[in-house]
């Protein structure tokens, strides 16, 4: 992953934590209400992968316990990871693309429910992607995936040569050759892999995706509603489809790119054709970068825009984020595949202990609270959530109170110690398990391994009844807190 230049070292400090009597009255643990919205507290664990699921995206008994340990800890809200709505290979990904996935699903909703003894609400994120290939072999790019073209011919001055002749000239060319003889496009896939956008509109699918998607979206919805979640967050943000739809390098000639009106234009009418399917009982709010933190990305001037967009569209919440994007990724080694999180965007998104002057904490704020802010401005009262290096009482608080936002993710912190809001809000701040921002989960996230925390996994990996990762090393699930 991408580290800032200067490198200082930062750690957690997360001071004096509350008594149970200060915590209790603290505006983290008050009630929150809007439309379809109803948390016992502004606690909100964000969604992350676990990769859990089977291959070919069903709960299993990984999935179950990953959720109900969150649970115990009692966050005002639980958002079950990237869901896929096309029934397309991903991994062990969760999927919701058709029905035969609804029992597992409504298992993980009674699990989560029992362990919360009925205080945390249960949201799924509903994700689009499209095709990553891995970094191929430059042999077999040439052989298998170039085609060639008249201007290869030109620049090789090889008008009179076979297609086999001219895949083998290039093959023995270097970097640079390659570079001026490619398109940039033919080039970005023999370094990067090759990767659909959705300003491929001469693909025919990637043409129809405004006509394909709201149905979908719509259809993974009340997969959600009949499995018994409380709501949806439609993913708008980082490297998925509909985060491209929004970011300003979406040039689309068809009314849906160019300008923030066209770019937010299928984002809403998924919104709405979601809105329809599910009524206004169930919750459906979205996810979506305060910046796209690339070279000519959306800025907080459009995210503020689509922020007032949503708002006014009836959604009952917003969670902001940042960053992560494939355009600036590292350069993957051949056979692995681009990894979003890996460049200056992604190290906006999951910054890591070792950072620039700025540090790793709080990077997303000022940029949640231009945003909220705006929202205000055209009178609407929409929940926004804020997420980012969060790991203290006063800090969350101070979010809550500045106006910020209104409800508090945690995600790193949460995995360090899913307890973190029950110890708080009982007085037990001492005995919480404070991230310390190495990012070591990522880096079991970029492998497609089982994602754990280093502050718990090897600990008591003798005790009865745990369940280990795949390779025997790592323990799954945090060790159960009692209070004393």
């Amino acid at each position: 992953m991408w580290k800032p230049p200067e490198r200082i070292r930062y750690r957690t400090q997360p001071g004096k934590w509350p008594s149970a009597a200060v915590a209790g009255a603290s505006k983290l643990f008050m009630p929150l209400d809007y439309q379809a919205l109803s948390l016992s507290a502004r606690t909100w664990v964000p969604a992350m992968v676990p990769w859990r699921a089977t291959e070919t995206g069903f709960v299993t008994p990984d999935n179950l316990d990953w959720y109900e340990r969150f649970a115990y800890g009692q966050p005002g809200a639980l958002v079950v990871e990237a869901t896929g709505i096309r029934d397309i290979a991903s991994g062990p990904l969760l999927r919701i693309s058709d029905d035969r996935f609804i029992p597992g699903l409504q298992t993980l909703v009674e699990r989560v429910r029992a362990a919360s003894n009925g205080q945390t609400r249960l949201l799924i994120q509903l994700i689009d992607f499209l095709t990553v290939r891995r970094r191929p072999e430059p042999g077999k790019f040439f052989a298998r995936h170039l085609k060639i073209t008249d201007q290869h011919r030109d620049a090789l001055q090889a008008t009179d040569q076979s297609d086999e002749q001219v895949r083998k000239a290039l093959t023995d060319l270097g970097p640079e050759e390659l570079k001026r003889i490619l398109s940039p496009r033919e080039f970005e896939s023999l370094c990067y892999g090759y990767r659909e956008k959705v300003t491929d509109t001469h693909i025919p699918h990637i043409a129809e995706l405004t006509e394909s998607l709201p149905t979908l979206f719509a259809d993974a919805a009340r997969r959600a509603q009949i499995a018994g979640f409380d709501g949806v967050e439609l993913h708008y943000a980082h490297a998925y489809t509909m985060a491209s739809f929004l970011s300003a390098t979406n040039n689309r000639e068809d009314g849906y790119g160019g300008s923030t009106e066209n770019r937010i234009r299928l984002p809403l009418e998924v919104y709405t054709t979601v809105r329809e399917a599910v009524g206004n009982n169930f919750v459906v709010g979205c996810r979506f970068l305060t910046e796209d933190c690339i070279e000519n990305g959306s800025t907080t001037n459009d995210s503020s825009y689509f922020a007032q967009q949503f708002a006014a569209a009836g959604m009952d919440f917003v969670s902001t984020s940042r960053g992560g994007k494939f355009d600036d990724a590292k350069q993957p080694i051949i056979g692995d595949a681009a990894y979003p999180y890996t460049g200056p965007s992604g190290y906006e998104c999951i910054p890591g202990y070792l950072s620039d002057a700025f540090g790793p904490f709080g990077r997303n704020f000022a940029a949640t609270a231009e945003v909220r802010a705006a929202v205000r401005s055209k009178g609407f009262n929409t929940p926004v959530v804020v997420t980012g290096g969060i790991h203290d009482f006063q800090q969350a608080q101070s979010l809550l109170e500045s106006g910020t936002a209104d409800v508090i993710g945690l995600a790193r912190q949460s995995l360090a110690d899913p307890d973190w809001f029950l110890k708080l809000r009982t007085g037990c701040g001492d005995d919480i398990r404070v991230c310390e921002y190495t990012n070591y989960c990522e880096g079991l996230d970029r492998k497609h391994k089982q994602v754990t925390c280093q502050l718990w996994d090897r600990s008591e990996l003798d005790e009865p009844g745990i369940t280990r990762s795949r390779d025997n090393r790592r323990r799954l699930v945090a060790p159960h807190w009692q209070s004393d």
